[in-house]
This record gives C-alpha cells, structure tokens and sequence, in this order.
C-alpha cells in the first residue's frame, strides 16, 4: 500500500504528540514538503480513535507522551490491526532507544530534529521491500 501511495499520491499523516507546539510546526514543515496531516493527537487513546477514523497512511507517535509510551501505543496500534505504518520520533538520540525500537511493531524512527517527508517516505520505502535506501538519522526496519 505505502509503495501505491509514494508513487502516486499524497501521504496522509497522524501525529501523536503531547507537545503542541511541536505537532504544530512538524504539521506545517510535513505539509509545505507534500504529506497532508489528518490528525493531531496527544494522548493514546485519542490516537487509536483517530488511527480507525481517519485512516492514515502513517503514523508518527512520540515515545514519551507525557505519562503514557509511545512504545505502547506503537504495540496497541499493531493489535488493533491498522494498516498504518508507525513511525517512532524522539528528541532523544536513536542510538539510546536502538533496543526499544528494534523490538517496536513500528517500521522504523525518525529524530525530531531530522523530521522531514523525504526521511519518512525513505523509511517506509525500506520497510516496504522497494529497496529504497534509509537516509542516516532513520533506523532501518524492523525484523519481523
């Protein structure tokens, strides 16, 4: 499905964040370089109603959601199903979560710092078999 939506049309993104500020100009920075933002979330139980309503082709949840994981959300949104692929984001550095990621159902992690349409679509494109080729702040995917 990603590889379809990569190659002929608009990727459509939920971010999960409990920093307003940083879902707000990560949703402006992801439009202005071609991904629609459908949806905002802060808390996990907004991000599995909104995932199921509106059907995004990403998502991307911060790994610390206030009081909530972030890697917890990634495992629920796997149970439940979604087509969505996850992605991972963190201030933190990919190198002090490699193992919590690497055991995620998510496809992969993008530092905050580095957020962009071409890191996302470069992550699901190595998840998705093409052979496209992650770029360095990305982690590969994941071994499932």
């Amino acid at each position: 499905m990603e590889a379809m939506v990569l190659q002929f049309g608009r990727l459509r993104c939920l971010i999960v964040d409990d920093n307003p500020g940083y879902s707000d100009t990560a949703r402006r920075l992801l439009e202005q370089q071609g991904i629609t933002v459908v949806g905002m979330v802060s808390t996990s139980a907004d991000a599995v109603l909104a995932a199921g309503d509106l059907q995004p082709d990403v998502i991307l949840v911060d790994v610390e959601l206030g009081e909530e994981s972030g890697f917890d959300l990634a495992e629920r949104l796997d149970d439940e199903a979604f087509p969505s692929a996850v992605i991972l984001i963190s201030t933190h550095a990919e190198q002090d979560l490699a193992e919590v990621i690497s055991g995620s159902p998510a496809v992969g992690f993008v530092s905050k710092s580095e957020l962009s349409s071409d890191a996302i679509r470069d992550l699901l494109r190595a998840g998705d078999g093409t052979g496209g080729k992650p770029v360095a702040p990305v982690s590969g995917p994941r071994g499932k």
